[in-house]
């Protein structure tokens, strides 16, 4: 069966049937391909999303400062997401798919058992650096799984579709973390994450083969590992969009940062936290189904290109607005709506070209790009965090210059040539 019948036909503007690229296609029917890779891509959300209504609870239950330490919940599983796939990746290379991710989830599952005993702020912030590190052969192995099987706009397309599910995550965790308040405390929703990963568990080891062949497999070695690193920081495209990639993450992890404290003490607002955060999430999974229906047509550049520049102006808008006004509530919402939308578009296909000349070395390849866009991506939302003055201008001064910086380096790997086609 091809990949053309197999997953469908892309119609261009004149209706003219062009078949989609291919590698050698999932293991498994492509309906649950998806939502399975989806599911563990949302583990690692489902980590940061669901903690921010609880962070002002945990900070005042274990005698901290909400404003300033609160978001080294955050900061710290972000960073140990990030440093875990520095081992994740030349494991996956080397072992395989399942081995490393069936072991992630385990650590996974135990870690947030242990974060919902901790007695002590230092101990919590350990055991979510652990869980971070652990998680993140989930985001290694996600990706090297969708790069065994497609390549091209086709990986951009599954990507989207990907990310189209992962991001129910996003919009709900907020809203489950505050039901969970209601009904018990911090430490319930840890233990809730900890269900989520051993189902995800079961439901991989049962279902998904090994997608790796042994003979692809790469020898675990100081000189394979150094090889690989050189592979991925020295081609043009994986080291431009890595860098491009790091920064929107940086904005975003910026957000999550800063939406809790904006609601409480710009809006005051705190309820409706919830609801803010999924109409923003909501965006982005719609721009990631829209970005699965167009990108066989218009191609990754174009896409990605365009959706920076709306990315530059929506947050140029909502920072004049901020200092030059009364931002209402609504057009705040409105524009981080916009900016979110245009944030899914531009790195879900920045992702995907930068993994395109990695098929190779993809676990390796997708654990070098993640730890510098995870890990540095996290520092910056945790300045951007500690930045917040009282006002929404530190958030959308993020965005802002994470769109011209992303632009500024997509024309450098493409030199010059942007919104091309191909």
């Amino acid at each position: 069966m091809t990949f053309a019948t197999g997953w469908g036909m892309a119609r261009g503007m004149s209706d003219r049937v062009v078949p989609l690229e291919r590698v050698d296609g999932p293991p498994i029917r492509l309906a649950e391909f998806v939502p399975l890779v989806a599911a563990l891509m949302a583990l690692g959300a489902l980590g940061i999303d669901s903690m921010l209504p609880a962070l002002p609870d945990i900070a005042r239950r274990l005698h901290v400062d909400a404003i300033l330490d609160g978001p080294l919940i955050l900061t710290v599983f972000v960073v140990g997401l990030g440093v875990g796939q520095l081992i994740h990746g030349p494991l996956t290379d080397r072992f395989g798919r399942r081995p490393v991710l069936i072991g992630g989830l385990i650590c996974y599952a135990l870690g947030n058992l242990l974060a919902g005993l901790a007695s002590s702020f230092v101990l919590l912030l350990v055991v979510r650096f652990i869980t971070g590190l652990a998680i993140a052969s989930s985001r290694v192995v996600t990706i090297a799984l969708i790069r065994d099987c497609f390549s091209g706009r086709a990986m951009a397309q599954v990507t989207s579709l990907a990310f189209m599910v992962f991001m129910a995550v996003p919009i709900i965790a907020p809203s489950f973390g505050q039901a969970v308040l209601l009904v018990g405390s911090w430490r319930l929703i840890f233990e809730v994450i900890a269900a989520a990963a051993l189902a995800c568990l079961i439901w991989f080891a049962i279902r998904m083969p090994e997608t790796l062949p042994r003979d692809r497999q790469i020898p675990l070695s100081f000189l394979t590992l150094a090889r690989g690193w050189r592979q991925t920081l020295s081609d043009r495209y994986s080291l431009g969009y890595m860098i491009a990639t790091m920064i929107a993450q940086g904005a975003i992890f910026g957000y999550l940062g800063s939406i809790q404290p904006i609601m409480e003490h710009v809006f005051r607002r705190p309820a409706l936290l919830g609801a803010v955060f999924a109409a923003s999430a909501g965006t982005m999974a719609v721009a990631n189904l829209l970005n699965s229906r167009i990108v066989m047509r218009i191609g990754m550049r174009r896409i990605s290109q365009t959706a920076l520049v709306v990315m530059i102006l929506s947050s140029g808008a909502g920072l004049f607005i901020g200092q030059w006004g009364d931002e209402p509530l609504l057009v705040f919402v409105l524009l981080q709506a916009i900016t979110m939308a245009c944030f899914g578009l531009a790195t879900s296909n920045m992702s995907a070209m930068a993994m395109e000349n990695m098929g190779a070395i993809a676990g390796t390849a997708s654990s070098v790009q993640g730890f510098f866009s995870i890990t540095v991506g996290g520092l910056i939302g945790w300045a951007i965090g500690r930045s917040f003055d009282g006002t929404t201008a530190p958030l959308h001064l993020g965005f802002l210059v994470a769109g011209i910086a992303g632009l500024a380096i997509a024309a450098i790997v493409e030199r010059g040539k942007l919104f091309r086609p191909t």
